[in-house]
């Protein structure tokens, strides 16, 4: 079944910008645009629209277009989230499929305003010095998302139980992207891991910014792996407080993303000059499975259905 049709989405226009939606999904969430296919096909619209939502933000603060003023962009989106929540019609189509994400799932405007001030904190250079600042930053920019997600996912018991689950679930999505793109970041004027830690090992930014192999970097990264892998630990333990139909798609997004972790150290833990990707054999080794009993029972329920 479209997963239009199964979300009971019907009006033209807002066919149309949940289609936007999932295009913006398809382009750059390539791990998580997979995983996504092993949702329910009614939740499958809201997924992608939250997405879309977070990549439209982030692409106009890390790739903004030649002239523009990400700024007064990220201005704009948020006069679009108040006409979001106060029940007008946005102009744009991203904006009006959240619009209907918002008022299906109860979603709250909180969560959308801690997003875009964290998104505002990227405009200007960044350096964390602890974990503990970084974490008022990786709320809005990460945990947030999570917590957004977390009703299209669905629970056996009440949210708040599965809400630590959901927290981790982004920071560790979020401590890998940190990982993985530290020379991409550092040409952004940012440095996400925390230079006290990286003191701990003898690193300073200068010497990240240097982008030659030192036994330092290498451990000090080994660190940050060990301590993220520890995150997607606790993510892991919340998936059995989701329903059963979307455990599927955070266990595949989880091994996934945990994924460039194990990439990151097959590289020797050089991040500054190459990109650590999980290579595309590895992800449908771990995603097919899934998918074709996904599929399978999907059949078999429709096959029934035109029996009866």
């Amino acid at each position: 079944m479209n997963e239009l049709d199964a979300a009971g989405i019907t009006e033209p226009a807002l066919r149309a910008a949940y289609t936007r939606c999932r295009r913006i999904n398809a382009h750059y969430g390539r791990t998580f645009f997979l995983a996504t296919r092993l949702l329910p096909a009614r939740a499958r619209p809201a997924a992608h629209t939250l997405y879309g939502f977070a990549r439209m933000a982030d692409e106009l603060v890390d790739n903004p277009s030649p002239g523009s003023e990400p700024a007064v962009e990220l201005d704009r989106v948020a006069a679009m989230v108040d006409v979001v929540f106060d029940g007008g019609t946005p102009d744009d189509p991203v904006l009006v499929a959240l619009s209907d994400t918002v008022r299906r799932y109860g979603l709250s405007r909180e969560l959308f305003d801690a997003f875009l001030k964290s998104m505002r904190a990227d405009l200007k250079p960044v350096e964390y010095t602890t974990f503990a600042e970084l974490g008022e930053y990786m709320y809005g920019s990460a945990a947030v998302i999570g917590l957004q997600m977390l009703p299209v996912f669905g629970t056996v018991g009440p949210l708040a139980e599965a809400e630590a689950g959901a927290v981790a679930l982004g920071e560790a999505f979020q401590l890998t992207n940190f990982l993985r793109d530290v020379g991409e970041d550092l040409d952004r004027g940012r440095l996400y891991l925390p230079s006290a830690e990286l003191a701990a090992f003898g690193v300073s930014r200068e010497l990240l910014e240097r982008r030659r192999p030192d036994p330092r970097i290498r451990a000090a990264l080994a660190y940050f792996v060990a301590r993220t892998r520890a995150v997607y630990r606790r993510a892991e333990a919340g998936v059995a407080l989701l329903r059963p139909e979307s455990r599927p798609c955070v266990r595949t997004a989880l091994t996934l993303y945990e994924g460039i972790l194990d990439e990151i150290v097959a590289l020797d833990y050089d991040v500054l000059t190459r990109r650590a990707v999980v290579p595309k054999r590895r992800r449908l080794v771990v995603a097919l499975p899934p998918l074709a009993t996904m599929w399978a029972s999907e059949t078999f329920r429709g096959g029934r259905r035109l029996r009866s």
